[in-house]
């Protein structure tokens, strides 16, 4: 593959607020497009098709999986989740750079694929932060917000494994670290491309 763009993987806790960072970021940045990653789990309220998620039945999904049409995939919360292969791909040679919002599950699996991804991993301020903002979304009950704060935990854990680390405390900060973080990746000098 001869891609000329970039790559970046955001991962998060649920609840952190990737997805917000990185919408806002895609308002202020050109040449940059977050790949939609597929789910088997049904469209939260608001959610549209295509936009936020590419919903599709667990056959479906599993039929990919053994196509090989995922760069990664995993399950999570009893639903599966991955990331189209062919339309990173296509959009990474048309010069455009690629954020994929996915968790440390599927960073790890891209990151052994594509060795020169940037992955970006997103804390918010405090544990007690991230409760709030669980309990804000109402998209879970406590049962689940509980099992997401256990999970969370675990993910955590992960973040020193990251190349850069961004504090969510403030959005708009985020969104300017976040974009740093894109513009030194562009600048950077690549050392072993042929002269």
């Amino acid at each position: 593959m001869n891609e000329k763009g970039n790559l970046f993987i955001v991962s998060a806790p649920s609840g952190t607020g990737k997805t917000t960072v990185v919408r806002a970021l895609l308002k202020k940045m050109r040449g940059v497009t977050r790949s939609i990653s597929v789910t088997t789990r049904p469209p939260r309220k608001g959610e549209k098709k295509k936009n936020d998620y590419c919903f599709i039945s667990e056959t479906s999904f599993k039929n990919k999986v053994r196509k090989g049409e995922f760069l990664e995939w995993a399950k999570n919360f009893g639903h599966y989740y991955g990331t189209p292969k062919k339309t990173v791909y296509a959009t990474l040679k048309m010069s455009k750079d690629v954020i994929l919002t996915i968790d440390v599950k599927g960073a790890a699996q891209v990151k052994r694929k594509k060795p020169d991804s940037v992955t970006i991993f997103i804390v918010p301020p405090s544990p007690r932060a991230l409760v709030r903002r669980l309990k804000k979304r109402s998209t879970d009950g406590s049962k689940e917000i509980k099992e997401r704060l256990k999970i969370a935990k675990k993910e955590m854990s992960f973040a020193r494994k990251y190349d850069y680390l961004i504090v969510n405390d403030k959005i708009k900060e985020a969104v300017e670290k976040l974009k740093a973080v894109i513009t030194a990746k562009r600048c950077k000098v690549d050392k072993n491309r042929n002269r």
